[in-house]
């Protein structure tokens, strides 16, 4: 019998230098040649991203030395930072974004040792530069076309986006008039190009403010002429009401793209009248919030069939016969497929996680049905007995309305808790707000609960998964509805005797920050929270102190400045500080434009004398969401700080957090 220990008080192998050991995932996957190739966070190498391949014989090879950093700040979030091919003579031929600079440079990985990527694109000066994402190569026409974004001036929404080509030989590396611009501007945010596969039509996503690319899209068709320029472009599919995710082609030429004009994300082909024809309508999503330039929910197959994504709440990849409707799932322990495929003949590539195994690169033969890790394999860093065992829950809310979460108790194979004892829980709240939290194995989560501290992650009202309606309830509520949401579970999770009703936190980053802060305003349910790089004045956030891709996000979530300022005085945290009773912990990158540090900054400053204990993290080349592994450290231990001094719990192995008032 394990001995008897007081929750939250419990030890554990699963130490904060192995859950920042584990943090991030692989991405942006893709072939060159027959070889997968994806990008692969690096946390104890500043936090970079490397671009990794896979041999024939199995290995894997990180392809460029830091501080080759392949990732995009297009719209700050990125999105497909490379592209790869095999050329007619036999050499392979990478395009990528480089971070630091922006640039976009040219790499042959099987030329000569010692081989620099050599750039193509020019570095400018002005506001936030010169920024490219979501590569299309064209080597037979000597150029790669992609999305650029460039900034006119200082200030954060100075800026266009076009769709350019850029010649591969480096002519532009230095002359900015070498980039060949193949659309106007006249839509604020656009995607890369899908070609057709006779080169003769092109199709891209474009929206403009105030809508989200949830709320609204439209896809456009061109023609590709013979010098190469976008002839003709016309809207074919989405409107103002309508989110279009993705755009491809099939083998054979026929357009498809996922469209939510049911209420669910579903797969469509354009029909030769120009109508959408469903191709499996289901009641789920076959995609879902384009955070980022170039997501992929599908990939088209040679023979005709469809690589998909899909679900509702958790996801599988299925393999769709258009013709039919039939839809096959891949078997495999996996509950949440990333938005990235690629396929490659009869093979379909994706990363893939589950409750008992963190991301990984799988590979789906579409001939004989079987899956297989060939890339970043999940490897236990621990007993997998210290891992939760998650519970998919639908609570009720307010309204009667359902709640979607999961909980993870309290779990550890070595303590037990006294019989008459309840556990502390964490609600966490994730970001967005139009956002998911995903059923999959999160050492983070395991560093709470193998120590007696139980999470809840709520997928609150607004979030993504759960259909267009599901999302609409945050519209014109956020600050409402995921407090009161997350509040709901907290108490549930009390009334029924699964949580300590006196020791419940809350804690979130970003729009869960919001969420977080929010909640210690409008709600007495918590004994503290943990606040991470958050939104916490909107109207600020409203005009101008944000990036542009969000700028008039909260016209959606809150109502236009203009005409409900009230709504934005009464929502905001910074406006309510007198209200928080409750210790919180307020961490912070100095580099985040997203949500910067201003906010946090005004927010201490009013906190300022009330007495309420709190502690600011604050840290120097961390932006919007921490990548670097002693960053993720000093969090972690500073989180449990927080909790055990709230909470009454006695630990002696982590450096106590000073909190003032």
């Amino acid at each position: 019998m394990a001995p008897t220990a007081t929750y939250g008080s419990w030890p554990s192998p699963i130490g904060a230098e192995l859950a920042a050991a584990h943090g991030g995932r692989p991405d942006h996957v893709g072939f060159v040649g027959d070889e997968v190739w994806w990008t692969a966070p690096r946390p104890a190498e500043g936090g970079r991203r490397a671009l990794v391949r896979r041999r024939d014989d199995g290995t894997e090879e990180s392809v460029l030395p830091p501080p080759w950093n392949v990732r995009s700040r297009v719209i700050e979030y990125g999105g497909q930072p490379w592209a790869g091919t095999v050329r007619a003579d036999g050499s392979a031929l990478v395009v990528f974004c480089h971070l630091p600079d922006q640039r976009l440079y040219a790499y042959e990985p099987d030329a000569a040792a010692g081989a620099a990527p050599r750039p193509l694109t020019p570095v400018s000066g002005i506001g936030g530069g010169l920024r490219w994402v979501d590569p299309v190569l064209r080597p037979a026409q000597g150029e790669v076309w992609c999305v650029l974004e460039e900034f006119t001036g200082p200030g954060p929404t100075d800026v266009r986006r076009v769709i350019a080509a850029v010649p591969l030989d480096g002519s532009a590396a230095e002359d900015r008039s070498r980039v060949r611009e193949l659309t106007d501007g006249r839509h604020r945010f656009v995607t890369g190009p899908r070609l057709s596969p006779d080169g003769r039509q092109a199709a891209w996503i474009a929206w403009d403010h105030p809508r989200m690319p949830w709320d609204g899209t439209e896809v456009l068709l061109a023609d590709v002429t013979g010098d190469g320029t976008l002839d003709r472009p016309r809207t074919v599919a989405g409107g103002p009401e309508e989110s279009v995710p993705q755009v491809g082609w099939t083998h054979d030429g026929q357009l498809l793209h996922l469209s939510d004009r049911s209420g669910w994300w579903n797969l469509y082909r354009t029909a030769e009248d120009g109508e959408p024809v469903a191709l499996c309508p289901r009641p789920e999503e076959f995609g879902g919030a384009l955070w980022k330039i170039g997501l992929s929910w599908f990939q088209p197959l040679d023979g005709g069939l469809v690589a998909v994504v899909h679900g509702k709440g958790a996801t599988a990849l299925g393999i769709l016969d258009p013709e039919s409707g039939e839809l096959v799932d891949a078997a495999g322990p996996w509950t949440e497929w990333a938005a990235t495929l690629a396929v490659h003949g009869p093979r379909v590539v994706g990363v893939a996680a589950g409750p008992r195994s963190a991301y990984e690169v799988v590979e789906v033969d579409t001939r004989t049905g079987r899956a297989r890790v060939v890339g970043c394999p999940h490897e236990d860093p621990v007993d997998p007995s210290y891992y939760p065992e998650p519970q998919i829950r639908t609570f009720t809310g307010p309204d009667a309305r359902e709640i979607h979460a999961h909980v993870y108790p309290p779990h550890n194979p070595d303590r037990t808790a006294p019989g008459d004892g309840l556990p502390p829980y964490v609600i966490w709240a994730h970001g967005g707000p139009t956002g998911h939290a995903p059923l999959v194995l999160d050492l983070e989560i395991a560093y709470f609960t193998s120590r007696g501290i139980g999470v809840a992650e709520v997928n609150y009202g607004g979030s993504t998964g759960y259909g267009r309606e599901y999302r609409e309830r945050l519209r014109e509520q956020w600050g409402v509805v995921d407090v009161e949401d997350c509040a709901a579970v907290a108490r549930a999770l009390a009334d029924e005797g699964t949580a300590d009703p006196a020791r419940l936190a809350i804690r979130g980053g970003s729009a869960g920050g919001w969420t977080a802060a929010a909640s210690l305003v409008h709600s007495d349910v918590y004994a503290c929270g943990t606040i991470v790089y958050p939104i916490l004045d909107p109207a600020a956030w409203a005009d101008g102190e944000t990036h542009d891709f969000e700028s008039e996000y909260p016209q959606s979530l809150i109502g236009p400045l203009d005409e409900v300022p009230a709504r934005y005085r009464d929502r905001s945290p910074l406006e309510h500080v007198d209200r928080i009773t409750a210790p919180f912990v307020l961490l912070q990158g100095l580099d985040d434009v997203i949500c910067p540090p201003a906010q946090a900054e005004r927010f201490l400053a009013r906190m300022a004398g009330q007495g309420v204990p709190h502690a600011y993290l604050a840290f120097e080349g961390e932006a919007h969401g921490f990548r670097r592994a002693d960053t993720t450290v000093r969090c972690l231990e500073a989180e449990l700080s927080l909790y055990a001094q709230t909470f009454g719990i006695e630990r002696s192995d982590i450096p106590r957090l000073e909190l003032r008032t």
